[in-house]
């Protein structure tokens, strides 16, 4: 073995040191960032928070500082977020298991596929936004909760396919030979293999895309309308978190700006509770993997 030549090692410990110092800074800051934002929206959202804001629609004149609560940007959040995080993964799935199972890695299908999925993950929401709203015109459709979900889920259809595609392309070569050594068709590979060995991180990918849709606010900004009513159908307007946020911040009314506040208290509720529980689905999945 060469030896090092002289200073090699310690010029090597002080530039470990160096990076690990920069790690730990890099680190710290994100941690303190993350404190800090969830601190504010805390302090300033528990003057407004109290179940009855949570179990009612709005009143009249609630942006003029009257009686009224969320439930209607809450249950509209919901019901737009879970049906585009449905309808994208129905689309993103069959064509990662294309892309991984039925194409070459190299193929100029596979690549090109991918880079427009790469590019359509860089654009920004208020393009999907403008893009949704001609399609709804084309469609015949006024702002509705159908409307919205399907500009979300044009917004998730990237990010859940390239999360899902990456997470495939790390399953093992040798499981996938083995699989068709034992007579199994593609298809079968596919869906008793691929999919089940890359399930807890297709799962991240999901709660990824999930997570994008129901906090954008520029995507459903001209599709999904907003309304003080729970939606009760597709083609009916639909209040979300997002919006009411963005329009109760901007009152000169200090206590409908409370409940702005309150209103991102319950969105980042609502990312933490199903996070947590993505992760506790995501243990029981994984003990189904061969490692």
């Amino acid at each position: 073995m060469k030896p090092l030549p002289d200073g090699g090692l310690g010029r090597r410990k002080r530039t470990d040191r160096a990076f690990r110092v920069l790690a730990s800074v890099s680190a710290a800051a994100v941690l303190l960032s993350l404190v800090l934002i969830l601190t504010v929206i805390l302090w300033k959202s528990v003057p407004a928070l109290s179940l009855s804001m949570l179990t009612r629609t709005p009143k009249g004149g609630f942006y003029l500082g009257k009686e009224g609560g969320i439930l209607n940007a809450i249950v509209g959040s919901l019901e737009l977020a879970i049906g585009a995080t449905v309808l994208a993964f129905f689309l993103s799935l069959p064509l990662a298991l294309y892309l991984n199972v039925y194409k070459a890695r190299t193929s100029k299908t596979a690549v090109w596929t991918r880079f427009f999925l790469d590019v359509l993950w860089g654009v920004p929401s208020i393009v999907y936004g403008a893009f949704g709203f001609l399609l709804m015109l084309a469609l015949g459709l006024r702002a509705s909760l159908l409307a919205g979900l399907l500009t979300v889920a044009l917004l998730e259809f990237p990010i859940m396919s390239r999360a899902i595609d990456e997470v495939m392309r790390l399953v093992p070569r040798e499981l996938k030979e083995a699989s068709a050594s034992l007579g199994a068709t593609r298809f079968e590979t596919a869906v008793k293999v691929l999919v089940r060995q890359a399930a807890p991180g297709i799962l991240t990918g999901v709660l990824l895309a999930f997570g994008r849709g129901i906090g954008d606010a520029a995507s459903v900004l001209f599709t999904a309308g907003f309304t003080d009513r729970v939606p009760g159908g597709l083609l009916d307007p639909a209040a979300t978190l997002p919006l009411a946020i963005f329009f109760q911040l901007g009152t000169p009314f200090p206590e409908v700006r409370e409940r702005a506040y309150a209103s991102a208290a319950v969105l980042t509720l609502i990312i933490l509770l199903i996070s947590l529980a993505g992760r506790a689905l995501g243990r029981k999945v994984t003990r189904h993997v061969v490692k």
